[in-house]
């Protein structure tokens, strides 16, 4: 028998309950048209669509996504055990996708992919890192990180500090202070350092929680570094956006002649080479710190061909869909001259991390630099973010990491 409702009524529009019915989590303020009762921000509302009970989830008039939904079932009682759960399907999914030591460097939790909108969770070795971008998951983060500490102990996973990376601008919109720091049960004690060694196809890097990029390292790419890697034998590579060196890191290890890394952040580049020496590849590597836009313009005036593999992992050029027509511009450029640098028979590793760059769009942004270099690309590997990303195919947000390998012919 259905529970007796407990909470709060929002009445959404048609236009919403076509997203709900369609597996869609949000809904955003315009789509509300009536509410019953006096919802709190960061608590529970019940979702109806005339008198139909579409889910429930949780509320914050602070946000554009005003109701996050959590569950469709009636019958769900949203307590620990509830949390637990959820947890429990989490982790469980990574020990099978992420098999090895690879479940010991992966995302454990994906925000609404896991039915936990708006948290993050990395584990890096024995650290956790956290972040929160959620009114509603904010108020049941006790429960939820006591849930991870002892699904992980009981599957002999020792976890021995949580690290909550509250610094995202995610925050202000849903009305939560920015923050940073140790997160600590009575039982815990503040580990001696938030950087920690990890391994990743066979290279170490250290990762700063505190510090590093979103929550330390980017986990998504895990897979693509280790494609990427596979053609770089024997190579003279270029990795473009280097950050810590990842790409060329793996190219490196996997036997290429020579690895450039470039990157506009000098402090990037220091763990860059950093990790190089960390691995014993110092002296197969080299290092530039420049604009990657001003460093590909001259290396195609000067037709240079000093190098058969370009790699192109840049950052996301857009976070919303009034800048894409200028991101596909910024798109286009880098690919296009990767492609003219290149000489025929080279290779070209490309990506895009930004939802909005849809992959149709990114191919024909692709094939439009390939006709104006007048090349042909032969396809090698399309690819996605690592399965610790998981993609819904009824939430397009999640889907956002686009990739491909190429032999410019």
């Amino acid at each position: 028998m259905k529970q007796e409702r407990q909470f709060p009524k929002v009445m959404i529009s048609k236009k919403a309950e076509r997203g709900v019915k369609n597996g869609h989590p949000w809904i955003y303020g315009e789509e509300i048209y009536e509410i019953d009762g006096t919802p709190q921000n960061g608590g529970l509302v019940d979702v109806f669509a005339g008198k139909a009970y579409m889910g429930t989830g949780f509320y914050n008039n602070n946000s554009k996504i005003t109701v996050r939904l959590i569950s469709r079932n009636a019958n769900d009682v949203f307590d620990a055990r509830f949390w637990r759960r959820r947890v429990e399907y989490a982790v469980r999914y990574r020990k099978t996708v992420m098999s090895g030591e690879d479940f010991s460097c992966c995302r454990l939790i994906h925000s609404e992919a896991d039915q936990m909108p708006g948290l993050i969770v990395d584990r890096y070795g024995s650290l956790l890192s956290v972040q929160i971008a959620c009114h509603g998951m904010e108020l049941v983060k006790d429960i939820v990180h006591r849930a991870l500490l002892d699904v992980l102990s009981e599957i002999s996973e020792s976890i021995t500090g949580i690290y909550e990376r509250n610094d995202t601008a995610l925050r202000i919109r849903e009305g939560l202070p920015e923050n940073k720091g140790w997160f600590l049960f009575e039982e815990m004690n503040v580990p001696d350092s938030a950087v920690v060694e990890i391994c990743e196809n066979g290279v170490r890097y250290l990762v700063d929680v505190e510090n590093g990029q979103k929550t330390g390292f980017f986990l998504d790419q895990k897979y693509n570094r280790a494609a990427a890697a596979r053609v770089a034998k024997g190579r003279r590579v270029l990795d473009c956006f280097t950050h810590t060196g990842s790409f060329g890191l793996n190219a490196a290890l996997a036997g290429a002649e020579h690895v450039t890394c470039v990157d506009i952040s000098q402090t990037a580049i220091d763990m860059a080479k950093e990790n190089a020496v960390r691995n014993g590849l110092d002296g197969k590597i080299d290092f530039i710190c420049e604009d990657v836009f001003d460093l590909l313009t001259r290396l195609a005036e000067q037709k240079c061909r000093d190098f058969d593999y370009i790699i192109l992992d840049p950052p996301a050029f857009t976070k919303s869909s009034k800048t894409v027509k200028s991101a596909a511009t910024g798109y286009k450029e880098i690919n296009f001259k990767a492609m003219k640098i290149l000489p025929r028979g080279g290779y070209l590793a490309t990506c895009s991390c930004s939802h909005f760059m849809t992959d149709d769009l990114f191919r024909k942004v692709l094939a439009i630099a390939a006709k104006d270099a007048q090349v042909s690309l032969r396809q090698i590997e399309a690819r996605q973010q690592a399965p610790d990303h998981p993609v819904l195919w009824n939430v397009p947000e999640t889907d956002y990491l686009k990739f491909y390998i190429f032999q410019v012919v």
